[in-house]
């Protein structure tokens, strides 16, 4: 009786490799993770997938935090993957009528611990800045114009790269930038005067010399075919320019600038819903977390506030 279980659990497996298409490693962790959960199961005298309850669902997830079974104890990322795999079982025997209801359908995947977002200091990001505009010729003022607007603007890399010459506008104390962001929802952000000039001398000095290589695209960032720069070759330049400053590389990424463009308008004392809009978070609890590393009281004004606003 007990490898009834088993079967619906192999009915479920071939289900995803079949019908799904899952990758050979998913379907490994799925079968790693369910078949911890069908002992469970078998622990508490559960023979058939009708027997199973939401309680038998529930105190699986106490198992995997705390290592009742006698297994190791999941972190809260492995377990909340486990969970995911049990929801989909369950989803699957009741569609299947292989279960009279779906047990699990109310079970939530264990709370994970809030991740503050990485940020370097100021003086680490004007190292940074100057490490990306050594040397001559149109790509070092791109990555130098490319980091400071990240930095200026808090745009994604994403929204960066994508950025088209009619998007920018560098009117002396009035420079702004337009980013589509997640959604396709538009902000507008201010730029910063050391970004503003730095874009600048890119476009009158670099980007033309970059452009004459490729067929023409109204893209603000080309690479060296003159076509758009890719979010990898972005990623790349804010990899370079951290070795040559003598920062961590390893502990970088595409959304340091971004992270660390919050936190210090934060900590310059801006208030947390001008940060929302100019992050583009559609929620300030998103927000919020950026106060998590920063002591000082929260107060507007960008151009008070942004280390390079002026």
């Amino acid at each position: 009786m007990a490898d009834r279980l088993t079967a619906a659990l192999e009915g479920y497996l071939a289900h995803l490799a079949v019908e799904r298409g899952l990758a050979a490693h998913t379907l490994a962790a799925y079968r790693r993770d369910l078949t911890r959960y069908v002992a469970h199961l078998h622990a508490r005298g559960r023979t058939e997938p009708a027997e199973i309850t939401e309680r038998d669902a529930e105190d699986y997830v106490l198992v995997l935090r705390t290592g009742s079974d006698g297994r190791a104890v999941l972190s809260p990322a492995s377990a909340a993957r486990s969970v995911v795999a049990l929801r989909g079982w369950h989803r699957f025997l009741a569609l299947d009528g292989l279960a009279p209801t779906d047990a699990a359908a109310e079970l939530r995947p264990p709370a994970q611990p809030r991740r503050l977002p990485k940020a370097i200091g100021v003086d680490d990001v004007a190292r940074l800045l100057d490490a990306a505009g050594l040397g001559d010729g149109p790509v070092p003022l791109r990555d130098r114009a490319l980091l400071e607007l990240v930095y200026s603007t808090g745009a994604r890399i994403s929204e960066a790269v994508g950025l088209d010459v009619d998007d920018l506008d560098l009117t002396p104390d009035r420079g702004a930038v337009r980013l589509l962001g997640k959604g396709g929802k538009e902000r507008v952000v201010p730029v910063g005067s050391y970004a503003a000039q730095a874009v600048d001398a890119y476009l009158v000095r670099g980007r033309p010399a970059l452009a004459a290589a490729g067929r023409g695209t109204p893209a603000i960032f080309l690479n060296t075919r003159g076509a758009r720069l890719s979010r990898q070759s972005a990623w790349a330049v804010l990899r370079t320019a951290a070795e040559r400053a003598g920062l961590a590389a390893d502990h970088l990424s595409p959304h340091t600038l971004r992270h660390s463009f919050a936190t210090h308008l934060l900590a310059g004392g801006a208030d947390v819903r001008v940060v929302q809009e100019l992050l583009g978070h559609a929620s300030v609890a998103t927000t919020q977390i950026y106060t998590l590393v920063t002591p000082d009281t929260m107060r507007e004004v960008y151009a008070a506030s942004h280390p390079r606003a002026r």
